[in-house]
């Protein structure tokens, strides 16, 4: 005998997805986007971008290669939600430690599996982010409406995501000294800066300027996190109060913070960005990059006349800002996940050479 269904997902619009639940057994609201990533649910999964939302992978076959204890984002994965096509149970892979819906009821997430992705996938492209709820496949549909109309976004997604308090990553020999805003900061981009030879202090989201300058750092670096970069009016401070004084580099939310600082507006997507092979054009080059993405928010271009900020790379697909640099300041931003060996990084390496000999 088949087994039966036991969730379902209720979309603010009223359709209804039944399925069947993994991960941790609760009910759960919040915005729905989709991955078109083939492979990283782990990374997606514990991606602090991805806090309050749901996330539906395109990708249908899911939890082939389990998890393991070194790949994580963060410390505390708090993802809104899973929603996949196929869920496999039964990993193959050495590395592997546990099951990826072990790991999810571990960290309270809950997911659903065995309903129509592609479908759903069109829905979120066509008419914009929509709010749902997984749910009990017993709970009556009015019920599941009330709660998703009742719910709203967090106004403080950074502080709930942020450390409390400051720690370190340090490197061997290292060559430069960078304090990281964590506002969700991914682990593996504090491993890329060790990996450049820096030692890096990790601060929470609400530090200042003056706490920041005591610790006589060559570098600011703030990247990814959750939420509207206009709910995280301090980080937006901060850069503006250190813009001059030493080199900054902005990556992901990060992007959007500096992009405020410089006095530009940034605005909400329809179903935004996420995915890991999005071609973005260099326009000092004319050279296609592809990098990964997970925002909802952008740059608007309309926006940046009389700030200083000039745009330096376009999504290729939809022509929407990806990178600024200012012409004022030491300032790089991106709004692409860079990978380790980016040339942006060389840059802020660069500006923090010659900060430390005009110092």
């Amino acid at each position: 005998m088949a087994e039966m269904k036991n969730k379902k997902l209720v979309l603010e619009n009223g359709t209804v997805f039944e399925g069947y639940g993994f991960g941790a057994d609760r009910d759960t609201v919040a915005e729905l986007v989709f991955n078109t990533s083939m492979v990283g649910y782990q990374e997606i999964v514990s991606e602090n971008s991805y806090y309050e939302q749901l996330v539906v992978l395109t990708y249908p076959i899911i939890g082939s290669y389990g998890v393991n204890d070194e790949d994580d984002e963060c410390k505390n994965p708090n993802i809104g939600g899973l929603i996949v096509r196929d869920y496999n149970d039964f990993p193959s892979n050495f590395r592997y430690t546990k099951t990826l819906s072990e790991a999810m009821e571990e960290d309270g997430i809950p997911g659903i599996y065995g309903l129509d992705t592609r479908a759903l996938t069109r829905m979120i492209r066509d008419n914009g982010t929509l709010k749902a709820m997984i749910t009990s496949i017993d709970t009556p549909v009015v019920d599941a409406l009330a709660a998703i109309r009742a719910w709203a976004p967090s106004k403080d997604a950074v502080a709930k995501v942020s450390c409390k308090k400051r720690w370190y990553s340090r490197t061997p020999n290292h060559k430069y000294s960078v304090v990281a805003v964590d506002c969700g900061i991914k682990l593996s981009s504090i491993k890329n800066l060790n990996k450049l030879g820096c030692n890096v202090t990790v601060v929470p989201y609400n530090t200042t300027a003056e706490e920041v300058l005591s610790l006589q750092h060559d570098g600011l670096f703030i990247y990814d996190g959750p939420g509207d970069p206009n709910d995280v009016p301090s980080v937006v401070k901060l850069i503006r109060d250190l813009q001059g004084q030493m080199p900054i580099l902005g990556v992901e939310l990060g992007h959007q913070l500096v992009c405020l600082a410089n006095g530009a507006k940034v605005v909400k997507m329809d179903c935004g960005h996420h995915g890991c092979n999005h071609p973005i054009r260099n326009l000092d080059t004319g050279k296609i990059e592809f990098a990964p993405q997970s925002h909802n928010y952008m740059l608007d271009a309309g926006s940046i006349e009389g700030t200083g900020l000039r745009i330096t790379h376009v999504n290729v697909l939809d022509g929407t800002p990806e990178a600024a640099e200012s012409t004022v300041y030491p300032t790089l931003s991106a709004q692409f996940d860079l990978s380790g060996d980016h040339p942006l990084y060389e840059r802020f390496l660069k500006l923090m050479e010659e900060g430390k000999r005009n110092a």
